[in-house]
């Protein structure tokens, strides 16, 4: 079990660190107020963990530390967007489809709802 949290470990810090420095590149880019960076990050995030879920699933390729290192640490680390978009297409095409709509939209207003709640506690 430690040796699989490190895995994750190193694969998160690899990712927030590499969506910092996309974040900060976008943004000298693009001076503007729209969150560019963090559309880009999340556009390529799912990019990615779709790519590396394929990897996994349909070619075998990734073992299951890779599998944690790729898209638990360092997709999860990059952005949670994108294990956020694989969960939905996931529940797709199980045939949830009712479970998906509902977690896409229960997540961005719930998500925006606790958001805003956060920034009035203080």
């Amino acid at each position: 079990m430690i040796k699989n949290i490190l895995i994750v470990l190193a694969g998160g810090g690899v990712g927030s660190i590499t969506r910092f420095l996309m974040q900060k590149w976008s943004y000298s880019l693009i001076p503007h107020p729209f969150p560019f960076g963090t559309l880009t990050v999340n556009i390529l995030g799912c990019f990615l963990i779709g790519i590396f879920y394929a990897l996994a699933e349909r070619q075998n390729m990734l073992s299951p530390e890779m599998r944690l290192l790729l898209i638990t640490g360092y997709c999860g680390g990059f952005t949670t967007f994108s294990s956020f978009a694989l969960e939905n297409l996931n529940l797709m095409k199980s045939g949830y489809i009712v479970y998906a709509a509902t977690y896409t939209a229960a997540s961005v207003f719930l998500g925006i709802l606790a958001t805003w709640l956060g920034t009035r506690i203080l």
